[in-house]
């Protein structure tokens, strides 16, 4: 079995409970993932940080 460098993430939402779960490569991306994903609590695009 091959080691891999994915490993799983949660995204959390700064204004409301709402996450999202994704995996990331630690080699090529180790700092802190930040996206602009759509909240469905909120009813619109907001900014998600990684959490561990």
């Amino acid at each position: 079995m091959a080691k891999s460098n994915r490993s799983k993430v949660i995204l959390q939402c700064e204004g409301s409970t709402y996450r999202y779960h994704v995996t990331k490569n630690k080699k090529t991306t180790p700092d802190k993932l930040q996206f602009k994903k759509y909240d469905p609590i909120q009813r619109k695009h907001v900014v998600f940080t990684e959490k561990k």
